[in-house]
C-alpha cells in the first residue's frame, strides 16, 4: 500500500510539472479577463467635462489631465451654453480631443458647426446628434494656440480651447530687499521642466545671470523639475532691475518676471524722519509762541502799573492845589 501510494504521487507530480511546462507560465499566475482590458482602454483617456448654464460672461478655466507621463489622449469637453473658454497646459508632445457639446435642454436645433485654429477652418473628426470633436495631434509648438467651435442656427454660440505650454507662477508684486542682504526669487510649475535658465532685462534684451553676474554673486538651486530658485548675495543698487526665469519643456520655453527693488537702509526710515521732522517744528512753534505771549504778558503788566503810578501822582498834585 504505501508503494502504490508513492507510485500514484510520483504520477501526479509529473503530470502537474508537464501541464505547467506546456502552458508557459505560472498556473498561479492571473489571466487578464475582458474586463481588465477594458478597464485598461478606459484608463488611457481622460474625460474632463465642465456644465453650467448660460451666462453673458466667458469664464476661464484650467484643466489638466491627471497622469502627465502615461495619458496617451486626452478628451476636453466644453457642454453649451455655459462655460465658453477652458485652458489647457500641453508639457510634452499628446494626442487631445476637443469636443463641443450642446446641453440637452438647449434650444439651439442642428446647429451649423465649423471649428477654426486662428482663422484656419479645421474639418471635425467625429460628430453625434449633438456633440462635435477634433482630435489634434500636438507634436511641436506651432500646433499649440486657439482652437474654437462655431455653433450657428437661430443664433450663433462659440467655445475656445486654449491650448499653451504650463504656465510658470512667479511674483506679480515687486520683491523690496536691502543693500547687503540676499534676495531670493522662486519659480514653480506644476508639470516637470526639462531644465531652468534665469535672466535679467539688459535694455532691450534679456541677459543671462551668470554672463551679468560673478559665478560667488549669484547661486541657482533646482529642487525638482517643477521649481527653481535664484539667490542673489550681497546686494547692490545695481542688483535692482526686472529678473526673469524660464523652463524648458519639449514643446517650449514658458517665462515668469520679477521686479526686484534694492533699497539702503535709511530708505524705509524716510517717512519715519519726516514725520518726526514735521512733529519737531510743530513743538518748537508752539514753545516759541508761548515764550512770546508769557514776555508780552509780562511786558504789559509792567506798562499798565507806570499808568496806574502817573494816575496817581496826578490826583495828588490836583489835592495839593
Amino acid at each position: 500500500m504505501p508503494a502504490t501510494f508513492s507510485g500514484r504521487c510520483l504520477v501526479r507530480l509529473l503530470l502537474l510539472l508537464l501541464c505547467t511546462s506546456l502552458s508557459g507560465g505560472n498556473p498561479a499566475d492571473p489571466a487578464m479577463t475582458a474586463q481588465d482590458s477594458n478597464q485598461t482602454q478606459v484608463n488611457s483617456v481622460t474625460k474632463v467635462s465642465v456644465t453650467g448654464h448660460e451666462s453673458s460672461g466667458a469664464a476661464t478655466q484650467e484643466l489638466k489631465p491627471g497622469n502627465k507621463q502615461s495619458i496617451d489622449l486626452s478628451e476636453y469637453v466644453i457642454v453649451l451654453p455655459g462655460v465658453s473658454e477652458k485652458n489647457i497646459s500641453v508639457a510634452s508632445p499628446t494626442q487631445v480631443d476637443l469636443t463641443c457639446k450642446l446641453d440637452e435642454n438647449s434650444n439651439l436645433k442642428n446647429p451649423e458647426v465649423t471649428w477654426k485654429k486662428g482663422s484656419e477652418t479645421i474639418s471635425h473628426t467625429s460628430k453625434t446628434q449633438n456633440s462635435w470633436t477634433i482630435q489634434v495631434t500636438i507634436s511641436e509648438r506651432s500646433h499649440l494656440g486657439s482652437y474654437t467651435c462655431f455653433l450657428k442656427a437661430e443664433k450663433e454660440i462659440s467655445a475656445t480651447f486654449h491650448l499653451h505650454v504650463p504656465p510658470i507662477e512667479g511674483r506679480e508684486k515687486p520683491i523690496i530687499t536691502y543693500i547687503g542682504d540676499t534676495g531670493v526669487m522662486v519659480c514653480n510649475t506644476e508639470y516637470h521642466a526639462k531644465g531652468w535658465n534665469w535672466y535679467k532685462t539688459n535694455g532691450t534684451e534679456l541677459a543671462s545671470i551668470d554672463k551679468l553676474l560673478p559665478a560667488d554673486k549669484y547661486e541657482i538651486l533646482s529642487t525638482s523639475g517643477s521649481t527653481s530658485r535664484l539667490e542673489i548675495h550681497r546686494l547692490t543698487r545695481a542688483d535692482s532691475g526686472v529678473y526673469w526665469c524660464e523652463a524648458a519643456f519639449e514643446l517650449g520655453p514658458s517665462k515668469a518676471k520679477f521686479k526686484f527693488e534694492v533699497l539702503s537702509i535709511a530708505e524705509p526710515l524716510k517717512p519715519f524722519i519726516a514725520v518726526v521732522a514735521e512733529v519737531a517744528i510743530l513743538v518748537t512753534t508752539i514753545g516759541l509762541y508761548e515764550v512770546y505771549s508769557k514776555r508780552k504778558a509780562k511786558g504789559g503788566g509792567k506798562e499798565f502799573d507806570q499808568i496806574e503810578q502817573l494816575k496817581s501822582g496826578d490826583n495828588v498834585t490836583e489835592k495839593a492845589k
